[in-house]
């Protein structure tokens, strides 16, 4: 399921990264997860309803905020979503990757659902599934340098 040449080829070339279910919570995955990312180069831009900010970064109440303001900053776009949601959120957040022509779709460690993920596989969309961005960028030294 999870090919390491698009594995590959999602780290290097995302630029803007959104992080669904982001935290503000500093003990939780997707806090340091996001801010991992964003120290290593990588726009995150934080979805969560329920905050206003996280690490100083404008958190966006969903995706098509958070499109938006990638947009309207003179960006392309939203390059990846990251994941961090029950399994059972997946569905909508895939209408929306869908809807938005969002590239890249990543699921991370515990979050998997056939299901969405052959939608948007079968929309064009590169997903990865059940896997952590962070250990997976981690493991690649040669994108440290990179960006």
């Amino acid at each position: 399921m999870n090919d390491p040449k698009i594995i590959d080829e999602m780290l290097r070339t995302a630029k803007t990264i959104a992080v669904v279910g982001m935290s503000d919570k500093t003990w939780r995955a997707s806090h340091n997860i996001g801010r991992y990312l964003h120290e290593n180069g990588y726009r995150v831009l934080p979805v969560n309803p329920a905050l206003t900010e996280v690490l100083g970064l404008k958190s966006y109440p969903d995706l098509d905020a958070a499109q938006t303001a990638a947009r309207a900053e003179g960006s392309s776009g939203i390059d990846l979503v990251d994941v961090f949601r029950a399994s059972e959120a997946v569905p909508p957040i895939v209408d929306d990757v869908i809807r938005l022509r969002i590239p890249y779709l990543w699921l991370q460690d515990g979050v998997v659902h056939d299901e969405a993920v052959a939608r948007a596989q079968a929309a064009g969309v590169k997903c990865v599934q059940n896997d952590c961005i962070f250990r997976e960028h981690a493991a690649r030294p040669a994108l440290h340098t990179q960006r």
